[in-house]
């Protein structure tokens, strides 16, 4: 058996608990590395470049975050949007200042929109690399214009999804010079570190340079790959069953646990104040755990990815915003019935945390108390008259501004944008039309 897990499953509340339970299932039927099972390719032996191994990198301070969830991202030195707008305005654990963000329309793609919002404008300094403006960039001193993909050269070493993918280093040509003033993100970095006094970690500069250090022990060059843009392959040999190979000693490899084994009682989580074995949470903002909230919001509400559109990205393009003109809400026949809700309506969505609006699209197959919301929608699109939305109000159709994170999951702070609680209300023709800007 094999088993595949994105953010359908990990965007709760109870995840870390809930992902053990799958992941020692798997494991107990011997699965794991196994022909058929959930196989760790080999991939090209390409030098580490993240730069943990660097005296200063020992010496940053832990990520914030940390301290409340240290079996969590910060242990890897990531950082939840959440725990960085708390730093940026309390604080807590030590002040944060000054943000250079890559592409990140945090205040529409993450909860708790408002608070980012005070946030980066509490900033010293906020410095944006960007395609094309949002809501997040505005909000910067400085915003960069960045090459797009087809405009810049990548380097990528290995594709894992197979073993003939992981096989693969290509070298993507840009097909046309980057506009105006825009540069690769690489570029930006790169000039931003010499300027810092870091270059001698950074090739001096040159990228090219970067790029022949990571590749040297795959034995690929560059000339190489210039002179192959389909890629070039590797031999590679899949094993499996990884962790029974015995090392010097003759032992089993095992895994990258304290007893080497996979450990279905975790001393581990106990030690840091968690339940040893996985155990099942209901969602904090839902029905069971919170009947005095699901009296006045009886609907539980989910979120569902666009196949038109890519997370925040792309309402402004006719060809896209054609196909999906509104935001839309699904919910079921007999739950919009109830409340006056005709298909295409626009309705109110209302959480404890605040409202939005989009329009009603019924769909059957639903359970009559769950309705699906996505998103994502804040930009306009001139060409087709469609209306922009405002990304931070009640009358906008910003999805994440109905998700709180007072309650997250304990181990890797996920809010909860997969469970919630709402209720829905028809909106007047007219209160639409005078809110919805063109």
């Amino acid at each position: 058996m094999s088993y595949y897990a994105y953010s359908g499953h990990e965007h709760h509340a109870n995840v870390t608990q809930a992902a053990r339970a799958m992941s020692l299932l798997y494991a107990l039927t011997g699965s794991f590395d196994r022909r058929g099972g959930n196989v760790l390719f080999a991939g090209p032996p390409a030098a580490p470049i993240l730069g943990q191994d660097l005296p200063s990198a020992r010496r940053l301070a832990p990520a914030v975050g940390l301290a409340e969830r240290p079996l969590g991202p910060a242990r890897w030195g990531n950082i939840g949007t959440s725990d960085l707008y708390r730093a940026i305005l309390e604080g807590t654990p030590y002040p944060v200042r000054a943000v250079i963000g890559f592409g990140a329309n945090m205040l529409l793609a993450h909860a708790d929109g408002r608070y980012g919002h005070q946030a980066l404008k509490a900033l010293d300094f906020y410095a944006h690399a960007d395609l094309f403006m949002n809501p997040t960039a505005e909000l910067a001193d400085v915003v960069l214009p960045v090459a797009s993909a087809f405009e810049r050269e990548g380097l990528k070493i290995g594709f894992d999804v197979s073993p003939e993918a992981q096989s693969l280093i290509q070298l993507r040509p840009a097909v046309v010079p980057p506009r105006g003033e825009a540069r690769s993100d690489t570029d930006i970095i790169f000039d931003l570190a010499g300027r810092l006094g870091l270059a001698s970690q950074f090739w001096n500069g040159d990228i090219e340079a970067a790029y022949r250090h990571q590749l040297a022990p795959t034995g690929v060059s560059l000339e190489q790959l210039r002179a192959a843009p389909g890629g070039v392959r590797v031999p590679l040999q899949t094993r499996h069953g990884k962790y029974a190979e015995p090392d010097a000693n003759g032992t089993p490899s095992g895994f990258a646990t304290p007893s080497r084994r996979v450990e279905f009682y975790s001393q581990t989580f106990l030690d840091q104040g968690y339940a040893p074995l996985p155990e099942f949470s209901e969602p904090a903002i839902g029905p069971v755990a919170r009947p005095d909230l699901a009296a006045r919001f009886p609907l539980i509400l989910t979120s569902a990815k666009s196949s038109v559109f890519c997370q925040t990205q792309h309402h402004a393009l006719p060809s896209l915003r054609k196909r999906v003109p509104h935001p839309e809400v699904e919910l079921h026949p007999a739950a919009a019935q109830a409340r006056g809700i005709a298909n295409g309506d626009w309705v109110s969505i209302e959480s404890p945390e605040g409202s939005v609006r989009a329009r009603a699209r019924f769909n059957a197959d639903l359970h009559p108390r769950v309705v699906v919301g996505e998103h994502g929608f804040w930009q306009g699109c001139a060409e087709l008259g469609a209306p922009g939305h405002d990304p931070l109000g009640p009358t906008g159709a910003n999805f994440n501004l109905l998700i709180g994170t007072a309650v997250r999951d304990p181990v890797s702070g996920t809010a909860s944008h997969r469970s919630y609680l709402c209720e829905i209300r028809p909106v007047a023709r007219e209160k639409v039309a005078g809110t919805m800007s063109p």
